[in-house]
């Protein structure tokens, strides 16, 4: 696993040094030599080289990630830009059209949103090979837990958004009234319907941002296949 480095590696140095810490090190190299295991182990720390934790505005919790071939690369909810955009993030894009008026692109890398200060996590950030939540139960949980502390003991607003009772379990550990938390249901096919769509998260983070004198995030995924970044 490559090294957290900077203001992450300050708030979580302590847990590097944690009993847990030196299991979970220990299980994730032997899973990694004996089983196919995704994403690959230089893109598990994806999430926090690419958003600094001070440049952090918005965190977008996912649960564990995805275990085909070719999709995880460390960002929750985003896959590579030449893979197939998966399920729930179709419906993620859907509600962003309908909320924010975004046009729907040909693919799911969601750097840019990590790029502008969302943090994309998953509470796990390591999966085997077709079997979601295979590496449940071996600390990734209380590693990303003080991941989450870390950002929300940041005095200064940001926007959390749970979707999905994991991730609003989460919400205990969000404590500072300067925070806004935005919670509906799972954006899978299985829960979209009962509630994520029609919540406007997108457009409710923008509002808290700018209300707060912060720089609103650029939803928009542009298209890779297009030459004007527009579906013709």
């Amino acid at each position: 696993m490559p090294a957290i480095s900077g203001e992450w590696y300050n708030a979580l140095k302590e847990e590097f040094a944690k009993p847990y810490y030196a299991s979970l090190y220990k299980t994730i190299r032997s899973e990694y030599a004996a089983k196919t295991v995704y994403p690959p182990s230089r893109d598990i720390f994806n999430a926090f080289h690419l958003t600094p934790l001070e440049k952090v505005r918005v965190v977008i919790l996912g649960q564990d990630p995805y275990h085909e071939p070719g999709q995880a690369h460390g960002l929750s909810f985003s896959v590579k830009g030449d893979v197939a955009i998966p399920p729930s993030l179709v419906n993620i894009y859907k509600e962003l059209s309908d909320d924010l008026g975004c046009y729907i692109p040909d693919n799911g890398d969601l750097t840019k949103w990590a790029e502008q200060g969302v943090l994309l996590l998953n509470t796990l950030l390591t999966v085997r090979a077709h079997a979601a939540f295979s590496h449940k139960g071996i600390g990734w949980e209380r590693f990303t837990d003080a991941a989450i502390r870390a950002v929300a003991s940041q005095d200064r607003p940001i926007v959390f958004i749970l979707w999905g009772r994991p991730a609003q379990e989460k919400r205990a550990l969000i404590t500072n009234q300067k925070h806004l938390v935005i919670a509906s249901p799972h954006p899978s096919p299985l829960s979209a319907h009962r509630g994520f769509f029609g919540s406007r998260p997108f457009s409710k983070t923008n509002q808290y941002l700018t209300a707060n004198g912060i720089e609103p995030i650029d939803w928009q995924i542009e298209n890779r296949r297009s030459p004007n970044g527009r579906q013709q």
